[in-house]
């Protein structure tokens, strides 16, 4: 009796060559796809960044009434180098406010629900602004430069300073960082430029909800 060969034919082999190389090539490609997606998910990830990790826990009860919609921090996030435009046009970015907490707002003037909290981050910045707060307010109108200031002037607002990102490159890398989906969008954040919670629609900044949840970020932790 004949013994049953071990040996592939060299046909057999080509074939399974060429679909091992198929199985090695499919499975590259998803490690590529989900590695890359590991990478965007975890960039700006930063260590430095837990103590605003600590604070938005620390104030998750009080996000509540006027500003039950915020969203509070859960892993570190050092947001990006926000680069924008002060009245003057002289060129700032978030780094600029190192040292401060921030309550970084995007808006616009074709945004109705953005017009409508203006009034309220102005009277939130008239309470709490100063050396170590300061609402920043950046218009991302496309078009018309002047007509955010004339609207801002009509309007009586006032306390808020000025500034512009005419190419709403801020709203892009807010959205690619997973921090922007629609206007108006507002972002807390920590001396560090570390997230400390983020809400997607408009507020009542200037509600006692809202300023008894700023007040607590900034209060020292006990």
């Amino acid at each position: 009796m004949n013994e049953p060969s071990n040996t592939a034919s060299p046909v057999w082999r080509r074939r399974g060559l060429i679909a091992g190389t198929a199985v090695v090539a499919f499975l590259a490609g998803l490690a590529g796809v989900y590695g890359i997606g590991g990478f965007q998910r975890n960039a700006g990830a930063d260590a430095t960044c837990q103590a605003a990790v600590d604070t938005a826990k620390r104030i998750a009860p009080l996000a509540r009434g006027e500003v039950a919609a915020l969203t509070v921090a859960q892993k570190p996030l050092r947001l990006p180098e926000l680069s924008f435009q002060d009245g003057a046009g002289k060129q700032q970015t978030l780094q600029d406010w190192r040292g401060r907490y921030v309550l970084l707002n995007l808006w616009a003037t074709w945004c109705v629900p953005c017009r409508k909290e203006m009034p309220a981050l102005d009277a939130l910045e008239a309470k709490l602004g100063g050396p170590d707060f300061q609402v920043v307010a950046i218009n991302i109108d496309t078009r018309d430069a002047e007509k955010p200031k004339a609207w801002l002037k009509e309007v009586g607002i006032h306390r808020l300073a000025y500034f512009a990102d005419p190419q709403a490159k801020v709203f892009q890398d807010l959205k690619a960082a997973g921090r922007a989906f629609g206007m108006p969008t507002t972002l807390l954040i920590d001396p560090q430029g570390c997230e400390i919670a983020t809400l997607s629609g408009p507020a009542e900044w200037a509600s006692d909800d809202a300023v008894k949840l700023v007040e607590a970020a900034k209060a020292p932790a006990r």
